[in-house]
């Protein structure tokens, strides 16, 4: 079977699949909103992530009404939510590893960390 992200699909293909005019494909691409991957001769592959990632723009566009601008926004936001849980879940696992490795080991506490407006301020508590 094939990965994921590998492009197999050809532009017939998915809009048959999606049942949409293959022109649809063509804007959302010029749009930004997908990134089909290419053959040596230029053809358009898309993988099943590009497909779901289709079917989302589908989503938000026909049966939420938002416009193509809404949806680069939207499909911006998600890409940089998924970023920040992958780092988020990254963080987690290297706290894990730290405090399997040091059990022994008496830790420093934490810094406070506070947010105010749009900045954030770090405040590192001195001991005593």
């Amino acid at each position: 079977m094939y990965n994921y992200d590998e492009p197999v699909y050809l532009i017939s293909v998915v809009a048959k699949i999606l049942n949409i005019h293959p022109q649809t494909l063509r804007q959302y691409e010029r749009e930004g909103l997908i990134e089909p991957g290419r053959t040596m001769g230029k053809m358009r592959l898309y993988s099943q992530k590009d497909i779901d990632r289709i079917k989302m723009i589908l989503r938000l566009t026909r049966d939420l009404g938002v416009n193509l601008a809404g949806v680069d926004i939207i499909l911006r936001l998600k890409d940089k939510l998924d970023s920040m849980d992958k780092e988020l879940e990254d963080l987690k696992n290297e706290i894990i590893n730290l405090r399997q490795n040091n059990t022994t080991k008496t830790h420093p506490k934490p810094p406070m960390v506070t947010k105010q407006s749009s900045y954030e301020i770090i405040i590192f508590k001195k001991e005593s």
